[in-house]
């Protein structure tokens, strides 16, 4: 498992989601703006994102994302590895000859222990014990109601009716009668 700034960026994101998301679908632009990420780059992380059926997305006026499933049931490795895919820390990537000379490295097992420690960790952290972590720490929640256009109840107006030609041409054909 590798930890890399996509990786940080897109468990931000979703906590920002699970924070935000009681009160309708979450905009892209709304977290970008919360947690100062790229819109360019929330857009390319939420692709992969959805491929892993994490998030939903709803589209249209007052569209956004909610999450794909319960936040107790998403943990921060399911997060990290979709969009980091299953890479590790272990010498080169090549499990068997990371090594000189086509043989494994002395520290090839610490790294597959490194490894192995790492995915259990953040697979016993979900988003929802972050949810009640960040909520305990007092964080603040505005809850913004889902903006959906009004219907007047007052009848449109009506143009008034003008006699009076609306062209040149008009004018002169008019006179010329």
């Amino acid at each position: 498992m590798r930890l890399t700034t996509k990786g940080h960026y897109a468990v931000t994101a979703m906590l920002d989601l699970a924070l935000h998301e009681a009160s309708g679908p979450v905009t892209l632009a709304a977290i970008s703006l919360r947690q100062h990420i790229s819109l360019s780059y929330l857009e390319q992380l939420f692709s992969k994102i959805k491929r892993q059926e994490l998030i939903e997305s709803t589209r249209g006026p007052g569209g956004g994302y909610s999450l794909g499933r319960d936040a107790a049931s998403i943990t921060v490795a399911d997060i990290i590895l979709s969009v980091d895919g299953p890479a590790d820390f272990s010498c080169s990537g090549d499990q068997e000859n990371c090594g000189v000379h086509g043989t494994r490295c002395l520290t090839h097992k610490l790294w597959e222990a490194l490894n192995a420690h790492m995915l259990q960790f953040l697979q016993s952290v979900t988003l929802q014990s972050l949810v009640e972590q960040e909520r305990a720490n007092g964080i603040e929640v505005e809850e913004q109601p889902v903006v959906r256009r009004a219907i007047s109840r007052v009848a449109p107006v009506r143009p008034i009716h003008v006699d009076a030609p609306n062209s040149v041409f008009a004018w002169g054909a008019m006179m010329g009668k």
